[in-house]
């Protein structure tokens, strides 16, 4: 299995489905690893699948309150959350 650090390699290299699947493979090994987590929840959100980001910063933040999905989970609310008057008003 590879480490924490090839995965992110391959994320950056825009292998994220490559990445995910490493991910799916450690966690069902260490589920209690926030970490990992964090991690596939930031590939998921490279690939602009909120939904699996939030739902794994979530398991993440639940694991370990100091986590930093914590702080990736507020901004993607607050990303989703925005909304521009102007854009809908022509």
């Amino acid at each position: 299995m590879m480490n924490l650090t090839e995965i992110q390699a391959l994320i950056n290299a825009n292998r994220v489905e490559e990445a995910i699947e490493q991910l799916n493979a450690i966690i069902a090994d260490r589920p209690d690893d926030d970490a990992l987590y964090f991690v596939r929840g930031n590939a998921f959100w490279k690939l602009g699948d909120r939904k699996h980001a939030l739902d794994d910063y979530s398991t993440a933040v639940d694991l370990n309150p100091d986590s930093p999905a914590a702080i990736a989970y507020k901004h993607a609310l607050e990303i989703m959350d925005f909304f521009n008057k102007d854009m809908y008003n022509p």
